[in-house]
């Protein structure tokens, strides 16, 4: 059996205190024993000291070693280090320690510190530590509850924080942060977080349309071609990422035939950028980020009327373009008797005679949520062409009343609410049918003339009736509006 060495003190060569023993504290002044003197007994010499066990006089454990297990102190001990001392290899809680000297100007933390920062004097940056390893960790605490009034920026030296390149910024009063260093792709991340919005806002800016402002809110409404130029993209504590409606050109109405098919709208739910009112289809539908760098905007024009009986035939709509969203023209009415009503982003209601007499199909090609809806069919005895398809709603079936363009959407993104892609009248012999709201045109009477899609709403065409009549409605063009947080 080892024997036991029953000391309080171990000393190296030089005087310095290895282990002391006092009462039920043990205290530790470094990790590695090169002493030559054990000053309880007095032992002096240069040939290392072996045993298991190191105890006090009073029997106390000072260290043990059992196996490859190595206890210091005993039950109930307090294990300290050496004021000054320092330690390696035994690694972290998640706690600091916390310097209880007030930081009053920007500095580099040190990992395995906790700083309280007072910033009563001005805002403050602490910079973490160059070239951390997993694991490290630092802490910052309020000292004066300032930091809503003088910020403590968080220079992140290299490393990513929560996973972005940017430095961060801790704004709420009496707010304790610790942060953890976890990896190259995470980076720094908080473990005692209540930062509401860490990262510094910073918020997209870009030219191009008619800019407009509605409270923290920019709008970007395009009537004709141009470009969407990004000069910087923000972040998520200011704005990344823009909400849009872009709305194709609206089909011609038919002669003899139905209302031409409105303009295929698409658009998103409007959460990146205040929350506005939006039509059933933006629900769900997520904004676009974007990048440094110009967008080409598309805007589609509106389909032409047509000229009447055995005239020329009138065309759908033409696309609107925004980044990766396009809409689909409107389709043009039918065209008795040398054109049926054609498909697109909503249908062209159908018109007079077999086989033209069917409406066309809308959301085509087909985008969830759908852009459009179909128009509806043309009746005989008396004639009655079918209504062009609208946004939220399809063209109505031939009727005597005058069949109504199906419905538009309505949306507040330009800062009031607004409908776009109403689907065009349908003509009859009695009573021309209404445009669909959202600038879709009335359908005519008897020999009457088709009124036109209102410009940059995508309306459709309104068709016109009889031998003698038209030309039928030309369809409205589209429009493509942008809006983010400026501020």
């Amino acid at each position: 059996m080892a024997s036991k060495i029953k000391v309080d003190n171990i000393e190296n060569q030089c005087g310095g205190a290895v282990v002391t023993k006092c009462g039920a504290t043990t205290t530790i002044a470094g990790t590695n024993v090169n002493a030559t003197t054990v000053t309880a007994t007095n032992v002096v010499g240069s040939t290392a000291v072996k045993s298991d066990n190191i105890q006090a006089a009073d029997g106390g454990n000072i260290i043990n070693q059992c196996g490859t297990t190595i206890t210091l102190g005993a039950s109930g001990d307090t294990i300290n280090l050496a004021a000054g001392a320092s330690q390696t290899g035994f690694g972290r809680t998640g706690t600091v320690d916390w310097d209880t000297t007030a930081k009053t100007a920007s500095f580099t933390a040190v990992s395995g510190n906790g700083y309280f920062v007072n910033t009563t004097s001005g805002a403050i940056t602490v910079t973490l530590p160059a070239s951390p390893s997993a694991g490290d960790i630092v802490g910052f605490n309020d000292y004066a509850r300032t930091f809503g009034t003088n910020n403590l920026t968080i220079g992140r030296n290299g490393s990513n924080i929560q996973g972005s390149a940017l430095d961060g910024t801790v704004s709420t009063s009496g707010q304790s942060t610790m942060f953890v260093y976890v990896d190259a792709t995470q980076g720094w991340v908080p473990t005692e977080d209540q930062v509401t919005s860490f990262f510094a806002a910073e918020y997209i800016t870009a030219t191009g349309g008619t800019i407009t402002t509605s409270g923290n809110f920019k709008i970007h409404t395009f009537t004709s071609p141009g470009t969407f130029t990004v000069c910087s993209v923000g972040n998520p504590a200011g704005s990344d990422s823009v909400d849009y409606l872009v709305v194709a050109g609206g089909g011609g109405g038919g002669n003899n035939g139905g209302g031409g098919g409105a303009g295929g709208y698409r658009e998103s739910s409007g959460a990146a950028s205040g929350c506005y009112t939006t039509s059933p289809l933006g629900t769900g539908v997520s904004a676009l980020s974007v990048s440094v760098t110009g967008y080409p905007i598309t805007i589609g024009g509106g389909g032409s009327a047509s000229t009447g009986y055995n005239g020329t035939v009138g065309t759908s709509g033409s696309n609107s373009i925004f980044s990766t969203i396009t809409s689909t023209g409107g389709g043009r009415g039918a065209h008795f008797p040398i054109s049926a009503a054609a498909t697109g982003g909503s249908g062209g209601g159908g018109g007079c005679g077999s086989p033209i007499r069917c409406g066309a199909t809308g959301n085509t090609p087909s985008v969830t949520p759908p852009q459009g809806n179909p128009g509806g069919n043309a009746v005989t005895s008396p004639d009655a062409y079918g209504a062009g398809g609208g946004a939220t709603a399809a063209g109505a079936n031939g009727t005597p009343s005058g069949p109504a363009g199906g419905a538009g959407g309505t949306t507040s993104i330009s800062g009031s609410p607004t409908a776009y892609a109403g689907g065009g009248g349908g003509a009859t012999f009695g009573t021309g049918g209404s445009g669909g709201t959202g600038g879709g045109g009335d359908g005519s009477a008897a020999e009457g003339t088709g009124t036109a899609g209102t410009a940059n709403t995508g309306g459709g065409g309104g068709g016109a009736a009889g031998g003698a009549a038209g030309p039928s409605g030309a369809g409205g063009s589209g429009i493509v509006v942008i809006r983010y947080k400026f501020q």
